[in-house]
Parts: C-alpha cells; sequence; structure tokens
C-alpha cells in the first residue's frame, strides 16, 4: 500500500508530490507541512488547514502481480 499527495490535488499549480510506502501519513504529513512552509507561505498551517491537506492523501493499495 502506498500513500501518496500532491499540490494538484489541492488545486495549486505545483508539481510537488510525496508518497510514502512505507504506510506512514506522519512521515507524508511532515515532508507535506515542510513544503507549504518553504513554497507556500501564502498557507497558513492552521488545525483546520492541516486537517484538509490530509484528507488530500490518497491511498493506492498494489498487487503482488504489478510488483
Amino acid at each position: 500500500m502506498t500513500k501518496s499527495i500532491s499540490c494538484k490535488d489541492a488545486g495549486k499549480d505545483c508539481s510537488w508530490s510525496a508518497s510514502s510506502t512505507t504506510n506512514n501519513e506522519e512521515e507524508l504529513m511532515a515532508m507535506a507541512k515542510e513544503h507549504v512552509l518553504a513554497e507556500h507561505k501564502e498557507i497558513e498551517l492552521s488545525p483546520e488547514n492541516i486537517a484538509n491537506i490530509k484528507s488530500l492523501i490518497k491511498v493506492t493499495k498494489r498487487f503482488w502481480w504489478w510488483g
């Protein structure tokens, strides 16, 4: 299982994305917060915005025959 997030999912014109194959949502959120602080300074990391960012995380299930 892979979890991923991207700025495009939030409707931003930004090519940033991140994924975690360890199924670690906290690690993925840390990467997203770091990116927002560095590249999207106009976005406040309020609890509401963090919850919205978290809701954008996609889960992709991988099957053994897909590698």
